[in-house]
């Protein structure tokens, strides 16, 4: 292991040879990083914190600190962060809670970039891309390929579906949907289906035709939820992009933002 003179690793912490420690960074006794792992200057990781391979953890990013959470009392909870993602300046993530299953996680690919704050039992999916200065309240589940745009706040409990695209300054106190391009001009309004992005990910014609018509179904029409989601479901429409969404909408508890 590469670390600098400067730092404080612990004799407990358990790094794989690869991995590069910067200059005053300070690694816990719980810690444990595997292969090619990067912890540039000033970063902290500390609590039972695991990180898989290749992830990048830039100047002053705080990992696994103790959850903002009066009812947590000391409780040994963890973080837990697969492979490949890159933490950029002043990221927070925190620890999860007893009551909260225990544990916050991180997928692989995911791209935090400055000042982000991840609280106590959140959960990202693969290749989320959140925006500088975005933050998560406790207990969000974002799903793979959301993007998070910055300064969004996201609130407790909520879901932001995947591929689904949050614009600038957005305050969700709602489950997003899937596949779609929000953003909160006052007040909170769906444009209709992530178009563009859904193409860059391989969704295809079809695909996206059916997703536009059970939008139109559900954000445009004057149906009601559930009647919207019966008249998506009797149209038949084929893509299984669909049927995820229509399940994101039923299984949702705080209600989807339309």
């Amino acid at each position: 292991m590469n670390a600098h003179p400067t730092a404080i690793v612990s004799p407990q912490a358990r790094l794989a040879c690869s991995v590069t420690v910067g200059a005053y960074s300070i690694i816990g006794r719980d810690v444990i990083l595997d292969e090619d792992c990067e912890v540039m200057s000033h970063v902290v990781i500390d609590g039972r914190t695991k990180a898989g391979k290749q992830n990048r953890f830039f100047p002053f990013a705080s990992i696994g600190l103790p959850p903002q959470d009066l009812k947590y009392q000391g409780e040994p909870t963890a973080v837990e962060i697969g492979d490949e993602n890159t933490f950029r300046e002043s990221v927070t993530v925190h620890r999860g809670t007893a009551e909260g299953g225990g544990t916050t996680r991180i997928g692989n690919q995911n791209l935090l970039m400055a000042y982000v704050h991840i609280a106590h039992d959140c959960t990202l999916g693969n290749g989320v891309i959140m925006g500088n200065g975005a933050s998560l309240a406790g207990h969000v589940e974002i799903g793979d390929q959301a993007t998070v745009g910055p300064f969004c706040g996201i609130h407790q409990f909520t879901r932001i579906g995947a591929f689904s695209f949050l614009g600038p300054y957005t305050i969700v106190n709602r489950d997003i949907l899937p596949y779609s391009k929000t953003t909160a001009p006052r007040p909170m309004e769906v444009l209709g289906v992530n178009r563009i992005g859904l193409e860059r990910r391989g969704l295809t014609r079809q695909d996206l035709d059916d997703l536009e018509a059970a939008f139109r179904l559900l954000c445009r029409s004057k149906l009601n939820t559930t009647q919207a989601l019966e008249a998506i479901e009797q149209r038949s429409l084929q893509s299984p992009h669909v049927r995820a969404l229509v399940e994101f909408v039923r299984s949702s508890e705080r209600g989807v933002a339309k």
